[in-house]
């Protein structure tokens, strides 16, 4: 963070929201902030004298994750109550305004976020003026192949209608950066490579370690070097190309500073596109909002009838595919020296020093949940999507 200069960047007089990224409730590797992540970024920022009372975690939710399912099962909170810290979900008790308020005569400028709204969006009001430092991973995603800093913020600014910007959220990605360059007081990313995802995320990846923690102001940099090190061309990203040549950002590898572990920025992941190995439930999506599937089904997602895609999402991912695959490899990656760090964490936190964690427990010796746990998990996960859909709610209220 140091290397990365972030003092310059983030006010200490200013409150800071840690934007926490969950991308499944359950923990599978790549797919959501690390607790070591998370813990590096407070204590970093405690040791360089920002005070604590003014640093919160920021949690957003969607129809189809349990934000506070997520932040217990991938040891979240643990960090935050260790820290002593006010832990923030914006859906819950938080004033959201208008974003027309928020960013006066900029919204003019938007690429898409007008036609997607046509009356208008609300953001999270307490975001004015506040710092963010965004806590996203190395992965990949079905639909913008990579996924990042840029992508963390759609989990924050946008409520739970985000999904009528899939069909265009390249474009979506750079109307919200342009948001927050308007309203934060800074912006900031520490990104966690030390598990990175391949293949279909940005739940349903293979995991791979590779030891790597990124960190920048330039949410487009820190966006590139991260597809640079998975193997793809940064700048054959639509959302990372728009910002790049909107002056938004840096996109470009050959004018990007890099400093610390020089060598880690050279590898080359070489993972295969998450387009070529979709799941079916990711197949379905493409063909909802990009192909066969668009002019039938895509207009029942704005509708009282959306909460069937909700559905649809839970007992794919939740019901079959984390018990059938996940299981086995979350239960692989705990082996590892990271898995063990995060599978004993509990213990090891506080046992920490300058150096790092000393001691690093035993892995499992077998699956954290099994499979009828995971599946009563799910089935409350299930219960909740359909009564906290959106759509539902306004029925009620109208009734």
């Amino acid at each position: 963070m140091n290397l990365a200069g972030y003092q310059d960047v983030v006010d200490p007089a200013a409150d800071t929201a840690l934007k926490i990224n969950i991308s499944w409730h359950f923990f599978f590797p790549a797919s959501s902030t690390t607790p070591w992540q998370l813990d590096g970024v407070i204590s970093a920022m405690k040791k360089d004298g920002y005070d604590p009372e003014l640093i919160h975690g920021c949690h957003n939710r969607t129809v189809v994750i349990d934000s506070h399912l997520g932040e217990r099962e991938n040891k979240q909170i643990d960090v935050v109550n260790h820290h002593g810290l006010r832990n923030i979900h914006l859906y819950e008790g938080e004033q959201w305004m208008p974003v027309r308020e928020a960013v006066g005569d900029l919204a003019d400028d938007f690429l898409v976020l007008n036609d997607v709204y046509p009356k208008g969006f609300h953001i999270p009001r307490r975001f004015v003026g506040e710092n963010i430092i965004h806590l996203p991973t190395v992965k990949t995603h079905v639909f913008t192949t990579t996924t990042g800093a840029m992508k963390n913020a759609f989990g924050g600014l946008l409520n739970e209608h985000r999904h009528w910007t899939h069909p265009v959220i390249h474009e979506t990605l750079v109307d919200l950066l342009m948001i927050q360059k308007r309203i934060h007081r800074s912006v900031f990313a520490v990104m966690d490579g030390t598990f990175a995802g391949a293949g279909p995320g940005p739940r349903c990846m293979v995991p791979h370690v590779k030891n790597v923690i990124l960190a920048s102001e330039d949410q487009v940099a820190i966006d590139a070097v991260a597809a640079r090190l998975m193997g793809f061309d940064p700048m054959s990203l639509k959302y990372i190309r728009l910002a790049h040549d909107m002056g938004l950002g840096c996109g470009d590898p050959a004018d990007i500073e890099l400093v610390g572990d020089l060598a880690a920025a050279q590898e080359r992941w070489n993972f295969e596109s998450p387009i070529e190995k979709l799941t079916f439930a990711a197949r379905m999506q493409h063909e909802i909002y990009w192909g066969r599937l668009k002019k039938p089904i895509e207009w029942s997602l704005k509708t009282w009838l959306a909460p069937w895609a909700y559905l649809a999402s839970v007992l794919y991912h939740d019901l079959y595919w984390y018990p059938a695959n996940g299981n086995d490899r979350v239960l692989e990656v705990l082996q590892s020296d990271w898995g063990r760090l995060f599978h004993n964490w509990a213990q090891v936190q506080t046992a920490a020093n300058a150096d790092g964690f000393p001691e690093l427990g035993l892995a499992p010796s077998g699956y954290v949940h099994d499979t009828g746990e995971l599946l009563r998990i799910g089935a409350q996960v299930l219960a909740t999507a359909a009564k906290e859909a959106p759509e539902v709610q306004a029925h009620l209220r109208h009734w």
